[in-house]
Parts: structure tokens; C-alpha cells; sequence
């Protein structure tokens, strides 16, 4: 679990292409670990933080700092730059030293603010870096028990039962603590609880306070507060609005923030061959599960992580234009997950707490768009194939195939 190697083996490929990298994901995820671990690679290396004050004020006198720093060979050294982007001219000053200096220097630039997105404006880093990201635990990284994803999209309905106990423990203490590296390592709940309550307080009030100007961080914390009742279904902004009584506008937007900042992630529904699909509202989830009290809706939660995780991960390297959907129609049947790539659908995933007969929007759907299923439940030790027309249907614990996810 320390050398993050899912993530290691990200970065290989990423930046064998790019001397610029940027590494984006929730606060408290490991990214400084994992920098600092990416490090010990390189023989010249230079570590700047933006929130320590010394740092700070070196790049100021001197935004060519890192050529200052000794060397002990001739080989290009490593320049991590972490949370740059709380520096009010972070894009320009990124692309004038990897212009001024990107031959000669490789840079790692990693933040917990959307780094591909945060800020709009002309001073454009298009084509200077690759982007990837680090996420908390899932049970597909320390049950290191992961497929090939040639193999994993050739059968997805492929699964393992060996170390049932194990990784059955493993999904237990990710429901209770989280998949955060500091509470899951732990593994005490009155630990995690304190966690986690001090954690959402300084991102929602310190973080996005200062980096976004919001004034109303009252008002964005009652709305993050809310949110854990809300998982499962496609989120209505105008009850929000009301609810909350503010404008639905300003729902809108502290919703994208909360994804900026890595507090939550939302997923679209998909339209396609689907008879009166829905195709507005998305469905929201947290990356901190375990604040969700409801166990069925803090159950798909946790499926939506890790597969959000897989996903997103493929795209990091380059394998496809992965995207995870729901399926849902205005008589209201509806399945939880949908894998694609681009146009075309891969995969549908059903996440029942304890249902272990396919659901009739599962085979309904699964008959129109012609793809494999899976149903998944969250204890048990066996699983079941079940016949849909010519196509088949999954039915297993979510911890043994989950913990096989690319």
C-alpha cells in the first residue's frame, strides 16, 4: 500500500512523453508521498511547497530558483512544484519556466485543485503537460489483486473468489474509515469521525474560501452537509435551491466547485438507444463514503469510487476516452453505472446492497444495448452467471470483483 505502485506504474508511462506532469486529486490523498516517492528516481532533485512561507517567498526573489540547486550528476533533475496553484499567476509562471527550461529540467507539479481546470483564462498550458491523477485506497489498489485491462474488457464477468476474508475486511474498513491514506491506515472510526470532520471544515473555510472569494461558506458548507442524503439519486439543484433558499445559479456553481476541489464527483446519464432517457440531472457522489449514513447509497457510492477510479486511470494512460454513466428513464427504471468508451457502451454495473436476482431494469437495459452486466452485493461467498436472452448477467459480492479492476 506505501508505493502506491497502481499510480507509480501511471507515471512511467506518463512521463516517458512529457517533461511537464501534473498530479491532481483530493487533499490528504498522498500526493506529496507520492511525489516525494517519484523522487528518490531522480539523483538531482528540487522540492518547492507553496504553503511554506520560505518556498514561497524564493520563487518570488527568483522564479528560476531550481537552477540554483547543486547537483550530483549530469542526469535532468526533478523540479516538484506542489500546490503551485494557489499562486494567483501559477499558469503563466508554468509555461514561462517549462518554455524557458523544459529541456533541460522535468517537472512534477501536483495540487488538490483541479489543475486542468481551475482557472479560465488566455495564459494557456495546452499541449505543455500530461495530466493524472492520485485517488484515495479502493479495494483495487491494496487487494493488489488487479486484471490486465485487455483482459478485464475482453470478460468482464471473469472473477476470482480466492481471499474472500481478506478483501471482505478490506471493504469493511473502507466503509467505516474511508479509503483516505491517514484514517484507513489507522482504522479507528472515532479517529476517522474527527478526521473527517476536520477535513471538509478547512477545505470547505480555508481553501476554497480563499481560492474561489465564495462569501457565502455558510451556505456552501450546509449544502456539502446535505449532500450524503441526496446520494443515489439524480441531484435536483432546484430543491437544493430551496432547501437552502439561494439562487439555483449558485447551487450550480458550488456544486462544480465541490468537484473542483476534489470533495465530490458527479456522473451524467447516457442517452443513447435509451427510450425517454433522462439527460440532465447527474448523480453526485463524496469521495469521503463513509459520511453517508444510509447503507444502500453509501454501498453504490463506494462502487461509483472505484469504478470512477478505473476509469480514470485508463484515461491517464492513454488506453481510451473512458467515461462511467447511470442509466435512467422518466418511468424511472434505472441502472447505477455504465461503463463506455466514447460512443460506445461497455459495461453495465448494478450495485444492490443485499438483492442477489438481476433487476429488471439491469436485464432491460442490458437487452437494448447488447453489453455484459454485472450485479454486485456487498457480503457473501459465491456468485452466479444468470442468462439474459443471448447475453449473461453477474451477480457476486462487490469485493472480489471490484478488487479485480484494472
Amino acid at each position: 500500500m506505501e508505493n502506491r505502485s497502481l499510480y507509480l506504474d501511471i507515471w512511467q508511462e506518463v512521463s516517458a512523453g512529457k517533461n511537464m506532469i501534473f498530479l491532481a486529486g483530493p487533499r490528504q490523498a498522498g500526493k506529496t508521498t507520492l511525489a516525494k516517492g517519484i523522487s528518490l528516481d531522480f539523483a538531482n532533485r528540487v522540492y518547492f511547497n507553496w504553503d511554506i512561507m520560505e518556498d514561497r517567498t524564493r520563487l518570488i526573489e527568483n522564479p528560476a530558483f531550481f537552477t540554483e540547486a547543486g547537483r550530483k550528476d549530469a542526469t535532468v533533475p526533478l523540479v516538484i512544484l506542489d500546490e503551485i496553484h494557489k499562486y494567483r499567476e501559477w499558469k503563466n509562471y508554468l509555461k514561462g519556466v517549462y518554455d524557458r527550461f523544459g529541456e533541460e529540467f522535468k517537472f512534477l507539479v501536483s495540487g488538490s485543485g483541479r489543475l486542468d481546470l481551475y482557472q479560465k483564462g488566455s495564459d494557456s498550458l495546452a499541449g505543455r503537460y500530461f495530466l493524472f491523477h492520485l485517488w484515495p485506497f479502493t479495494i483495487a489498489e491494496v487487494g493488489e489483486r488487479r486484471r490486465d485491462i485487455t483482459a478485464f474488457l475482453a470478460n468482464p464477468l471473469d472473477i476470482d473468489m480466492n481471499e474472500q476474508g481478506r478483501l471482505r475486511e478490506l471493504w469493511q474498513r473502507m466503509a467505516t474509515v474511508s479509503g483516505f491514506p491517514e484514517p484507513f491506515v489507522s482504522g479507528k472510526e472515532n479517529f476517522y469521525r474527527r478526521w473527517s470532520s476536520t477535513y471538509s471544515r478547512q477545505l470547505i473555510r480555508e481553501d476554497i474560501r480563499d481560492l474561489t472569494g465564495i462569501k457565502s461558506i455558510t451556505e456552501v458548507e450546509t449544502l456539502y452537509m446535505l449532500l450524503p442524503s441526496r446520494i443515489g439519486s439524480p441531484i435536483s439543484a432546484p430543491s437544493l435551491a430551496r432547501d437552502l433558499k439561494v439562487s439555483y445559479n449558485s447551487i450550480q456553481s458550488w456544486l462544480s466547485v465541490f468537484e473542483t476541489f476534489f470533495l465530490t464527483f458527479s456522473i451524467s446519464p447516457w442517452t443513447a438507444k435509451i427510450s425517454r432517457a433522462i439527460q440532465k440531472e447527474k448523480k453526485v457522489y463524496l469521495w469521503d463514503a463513509p459520511r453517508i449514513r444510509n447503507a444502500a447509497a453509501r454501498f453504490e457510492n463506494m462502487v461509483a469510487l472505484e469504478l470512477y477510479r478505473a476509469v480514470s486511470s485508463w484515461n491517464d494512460m492513454g488506453l481510451g476516452d473512458f467515461a462511467l454513466h447511470f442509466v435512467k428513464n422518466k418511468e424511472q427504471q434505472e441502472v447505477d453505472f455504465l461503463i463506455a468508451d466514447g460512443n460506445r457502451p461497455l459495461l453495465l454495473v448494478e450495485a444492490k446492497l443485499a438483492e442477489t436476482r438481476p433487476s429488471e431494469a439491469l436485464k432491460k437495459y442490458q437487452s437494448v444495448l447488447k453489453i455484459p452486466a454485472v450485479q454486485l452485493f456487498e457480503t457473501g461467498d459465491r456468485f452466479k452467471i444468470i442468462p439474459n436472452d443471448r447475453q449473461r448477467i453477474l451477480v457476486a459480492p462487490a469485493s472480489q470483483w471490484l478488487a479485480a479492476l484494472p
